[in-house]
């Protein structure tokens, strides 16, 4: 054994030696390991716990600096101990109260900062709020209001006053699910509810210093967008205006489902795609236009110039699309490539990534949890591997004709959209549990659409909205919107065209991660052992079983597995979004309740549900109690159990308040697994009505 390690330990040393130059982007690796590790803790570590652990690393990596091998870990621990320190200070200074209980009707008063006009009404996000009969250090920092009836108009700015319902942000609808209050804490919003009746303006939008340029900002990102959706009606202004500011609110649902199911909704966010056709465009056409003037093209470095002016134009286009994270990381990585111009360096490439990755989770930690942020690193890491491999095997030789040049774009649309596709596809199915078929046909036809002509005419009717004249622009760019939409409506009407598939365990996700890194950062034959890594986490999906019982946190609506594998809702109507959720992440399709098949027996005060040689009472009224408790093994009461219960197990209402949605999984071995949010979540600072630690930080 001793031998064999003694081989193994040099023949590891020989090829990381021989990869030197793909060192540098595992640091994003390293620090992302870090992050992950502090947000699956079950309780809030000291704040002194990451930077102690950093000091400590660096202790060990000068002691064993002589050691290479020693060296390199302690370079690995010190990447993973940063990450683990850069999210705990994240979560300590962006700490701000969340409400724990439903208020209202109540007083709200604030200034408005962001105004989203949705088809049924429009949204406002209020910082600085008051509410009545809430104390200042309980008040949240942030929250947002869905504003219905006639309104005045509203400017962001504005001092503004409300009646209406507050309460928490949402919690996970099941474990395991999207957790909106997590995303909420770390945008300081602590309450998220509704106005009852018209907004009262107190006070106009005014201001100075660095809060009235952000608020500028926005008013004239809304400015923007009500020009646009102005001359351009319906859907195409309403897409036209996700294109060029980022808000999608006016998009009807069912444009926004048709555009998921064909695969194309990655074209309605502002990315990667969006940012490099705005500099590339800016970037050809001004150093095209300065080549015809000989006297600068030969005296001065235009290409420079072109390089400087795009950058420009990507970061003004990154403030009127909202600066959001993937904007923000979307001009990161263009300017980086920019920046190399300017410095006559290889322009992408994947340090170029790795320096954005870094930069991205040192500022924002959090995002590395979210969707947005593992589909671009994957899309992107997957494009400059594939196309290292291509330029490594295969140069063109020879003048390119017009038709040579036709076939060679198609082929790469083609490839880039089968490998961003086959990248991304995982991370899809993690968060959203669908995959769109035929992508590939509907992409093929969108995106060169996309590229060479709505893009295009977005920067020209920019360019033209100072004088008044964006409509020219307008509308040839509606026409390229509706070849895209035509293609969303067509491809995701086949047959067939969305797969459903159940959510892929964490671990799942993680390995495929780790060997789809393993696989696209080496460059010798090793990196094929990072195959090993994506098929155990493919194959993590054959492994998942959903639950046999799910009940949401309010004890409002109850699920259940049917023996043909479908899921029955209790209350399908009543909780469309929390059942919707259930569906999507099993992957199943609703069934009426009660449901066709023996198992499930009901009457008006509850059901009995019999699977797997369990009995589990499905309690909705306390007289069903008495009765239930002695032929049950499992009770699920919507209503509190206040007396003692022969049952074996009891969830009652309390459990419920407490803990969140409950999953529940029978075995036919006679066992049974209980799961709930907050069970999963543990004593974290974005669970609201969490117990605070003695110690811990008062926000505010």
């Amino acid at each position: 054994m001793g031998a064999r390690m003694g081989a193994i330990i040099p023949a590891i040393a020989e090829e990381l030696a021989g990869e030197r130059d793909r060192w540098a982007p595992w640091l994003p690796a390293g620090l992302g390991a870090g992050i992950g590790l502090y947000f699956a803790l079950p309780e809030e570590p000291p704040l002194w716990l990451g930077p102690a652990a950093v000091a400590a690393v660096i202790g060990l990596g000068y002691l064993a600096r002589r050691r290479p091998a020693l060296l390199m870990l302690a370079i690995g621990l010190g990447l993973v101990f940063a990450g683990f320190a850069v999210a705990q200070w994240r979560t300590f200074s962006v700490a701000a109260p969340m409400l724990s209980e439903r208020l209202g009707p109540t007083g709200v008063s604030g200034r408005v900062i962001r105004i989203e006009p949705f088809p049924k009404g429009a949204r406002v996000t209020l910082e600085k709020p008051r509410i009545s009969r809430l104390q200042p250090n309980l008040t949240p920092e942030r929250i947002r209001l869905r504003l219905r009836g006639r309104q005045p108009p509203l400017n962001p700015g504005d001092w503004v006053r409300f009646r209406a319902m507050v309460m928490p942000p949402s919690p996970p609808a099941a474990p395991g699910a999207f957790d909106f209050q997590r995303q909420s804490f770390f945008r300081q919003l602590g309450g998220v509810g509704f106005a009852l009746g018209p907004a009262v303006v107190l006070a106009p939008s005014g201001g100075g210093g660095w809060n009235g340029l952000l608020l500028g900002l926005e008013r004239a990102r809304q400015d923007i967008a009500a020009r646009v959706k102005a001359g351009l009606d319906g859907v195409p202004g309403a897409i036209a205006a996700a294109l060029m500011t980022g808000d999608r609110s006016a998009i009807p649902k069912d444009t926004m489902a048709t555009m998921r199911d064909s695969g194309l909704a990655h074209l309605l966010a502002i990315s990667g795609l969006h940012m490099g056709l705005v500099a590339g465009i800016l970037f050809v056409g001004l150093r095209g236009g300065l080549a015809l003037v000989p006297p600068l093209a030969l005296r001065f470095p235009i290409k420079k110039w072109a390089a400087a002016a795009a950058i420009l134009g990507a970061f003004a286009y990154g403030m009127v699309a909202g600066a959001t994270v993937p904007t923000q990381r979307a001009f990161l990585m263009i300017g980086l490539v920019l920046a190399a111009v300017l410095f006559d360096r290889r322009g992408i490439s994947m340090r170029t990534v790795a320096w954005a990755a870094v930069i991205v989770l040192l500022f924002r930690p959090e995002s590395l949890l979210g969707p947005s942020f593992q589909l671009s690193f994957a899309a992107v890491v997957a494009l400059i591997a594939v196309y290292e491999a291509v330029r490594d095997r295969r140069r063109l030789d020879g003048p390119l004709g017009w038709r040579r040049r036709i076939v060679l774009y198609i082929a790469g649309v083609a490839l880039t959209t089968l490998v961003a596709g086959m990248a991304t596809a995982p991370f899809a199915v993690y968060h959203f549990n669908r995959f769109a078929d035929y992508g590939l046909a509907a992409n093929l036809i969108a995106v060169p659409v996309t590229a060479l002509w709505t893009m295009p005419w977005a920067v020209v009717a920019f360019a033209l909205m100072p004088l008044g004249l964006e409509s020219l622009a307008l509308a040839p760019m509606g026409w390229g919107v509706g070849v895209m939409t035509w293609a969303a409506d067509t491809v995701s009407a086949w047959p067939g065209a969305v797969t459903l598939l159940p959510a892929m365990p964490t671990w799942g996700l993680v390995a495929i991660a780790v060997g789809g890194l393993w696989l696209c950062l080496w460059r010798r034959r090793w990196r094929f052992w990072g195959l090993v890594g994506v098929a155990a986490g493919l194959a993590s999906v054959a492994l998942v079983r959903p639950p046999d019982i799910l009940v949401d946190d309010r004890g409002r609506l109850l699920a259940v597995r049917t023996e043909t594998g479908g899921l029955a809702l209790s209350r399908p109507r009543a909780a469309s979004f929390v059942g919707g959720t259930w569906l999507r992440r099993a992957g199943l399709e609703a069934e009426p309740w009660p449901a066709a098949d023996e198992r499930l027996a009901c009457d008006s005060m509850g059901c009995i549900y019999r699977v797997r040689g369990h009995v589990v009472a499905l309690v909705q009224a306390e007289g069903a109690l008495a009765e239930d408790c002695w032929i049950a093994g499992l009770v699920v009461s919507m209503v509190p159990v206040l007396r003692r219960c022969a049952s074996a197990r009891v969830i009652d209402r309390f459990d419920l308040k407490r803990q969140g949605a409950h999953a529940i999984w029978l075995d036919e071995d006679g066992g049974v697994r209980i799961e709930s949010v907050n069970g999963e979540r543990g004593n974290r600072p974005w669970v609201a009505g969490r117990k605070r630690k003695g110690g811990e930080r008062t926000p505010r």
